[in-house]
């Protein structure tokens, strides 16, 4: 028998079998399981199957992220319902408004293990790939078969090994290699897929540029991704297909409207005139995205007529930024600093864009209507290219403000 990659070997220990191969069905069982404002729904029908009472309660999570604060009376009406969840069923893991997004509670709080297998109601648990875990999205009803039994039916998926080396020039970032890397695969070129990320730049990446990583890899239509850790894959493993990307040849990159995998250099966009400019979401909300954005509004300001909307994927970042003079500088630039939550990129509050306008955000999608309006523009870049963006009021090359 062949050897087994990472993702089979945890999903292998997960469903109690030695060997699996990419196909097999398995009934396995989650370390953790992970919700956000949607437990309503996944509540709903866990009463609908008759159930009252969850297999492990320990091992689930609940954040409020997504309309965070409420946005609407129904939002709050859904709040306060989850609330009284948490107390009749004991629910192991609480996260109220303001805490941050779901994906960077679990890794920052550290529920997120390496070896693990955690499903979560959001296509964005990927991201738990970052600490060496195996995270899946799984829709409401699958979720509440997991509060039900503690485990659920999975295909086990085929691994496309993406190798990444080299040292990023200046002004490209990990979010750069994501979009090149959706830009050659697809927006479904690794359906039902495992991306592992090897090679000697994910050696040497930071947390945060793990987490962009595994965190753009749904845009791939990815079901995981996962940089090996504690549990890594056998040198005969089986792998699908394997790609080959080279840091220090990239340049700083845009996504542009409709699609996440239509990717161009910046410099063939620059001077695409933008309304609104976003710093946050779980792609890139963390503390060394806002810094560099800081690093180059520093005695500058926001175009007049561009908005500038920033919002930490945390409490804890946050409060980070604040006592680093990170957020002074944000605001004396010009930016509207929201709480923490997944904000402006779900397009439900905090920077929803009108009819016309466009945007250039550094999170992690851009379809019609995305962010608000289906007749507003989406441009994904990095928070360098966002920064730079808003000083000028159109897409702007990063370089010129680092150095």
């Amino acid at each position: 028998m062949p050897g087994m990659t990472a993702c089979e070997k945890i999903l292998a220990r997960a469903s109690g079998q030695t060997d699996i191969a990419p196909g097999d069905i398995i009934d396995a069982k989650p370390d953790v399981a992970m919700s956000h404002d949607n437990t309503y729904l996944v509540h709903r029908s866990f009463r609908d199957i008759g159930a009252s009472r969850i297999a492990d309660p320990s091992s689930i999570v609940v954040v409020l992220d997504h309309r965070s604060p409420a946005n609407t009376v129904n939002s709050a009406n859904t709040h306060s319902a989850i609330r009284k969840i948490i107390d009749e069923l004991d629910i192991g893991w609480f996260f109220d408004v303001g805490a941050g997004i779901c994906h960077q509670i679990m890794i920052e709080k550290g529920i997120a293990k390496p070896g693990a297998l955690i499903v979560g109601t959001d296509s964005h648990s990927t991201t738990y790939g970052a600490v060496g875990a195996m995270g899946i999205g799984i829709g409401a009803t699958d979720m509440a078969s997991v509060w039900v039994k503690g485990s659920l039916w999975l295909k086990v998926p085929e691994t496309i090994k993406v190798g990444l080396s080299g040292r990023l020039a200046m002004g490209a970032f990990a979010k750069d290699i994501s979009l090149a890397l959706v830009g050659e695969l697809g927006a479904m070129g690794a359906d039902y897929c495992c991306l592992e990320f090897n090679g000697d730049w994910v050696a040497e990446a930071s947390l945060s540029e793990r987490m962009t990583l595994c965190n753009m890899a749904a845009e791939a239509g990815a079901k995981s991704a996962l940089v090996p850790g504690t549990v890594i894959s056998d040198s005969d493993a089986r792998s699908s297909r394997a790609i080959a990307i080279k840091a220090d040849s990239l340049e700083p990159m845009v996504s542009i409207p409709n699609s996440v995998d239509k990717v161009a250099p910046v410099s063939s966009m620059e001077g695409t005139v933008i309304d609104q400019a976003f710093l946050g979401s779980c792609t890139n909300g963390r503390l060394d995205d806002l810094a560099v954005a800081a690093s180059i509004l520093t005695g500058r300001k926001v175009h007049e007529g561009t908005r500038l909307i920033v919002t930490p994927a945390s409490s804890q970042v946050y409060l980070q930024a604040v006592e680093g003079g990170i957020i002074g500088i944000l605001l004396k630039a010009g930016a509207v600093v929201t709480a923490s939550g997944c904000g402006p990129c779900l397009g439900a509050h905090q920077g929803v864009l009108a009819d016309g306008e466009s945007c250039i955000s550094s999170s992690n999608r851009n379809f019609k209507g995305r962010m608000g309006s289906r007749n507003a523009s989406i441009y994904l870049a990095s928070p360098a290219t966002v920064a730079a963006s808003a000083i000028e009021g159109k897409i702007a090359d990063p370089r010129r403000y680092l150095g």
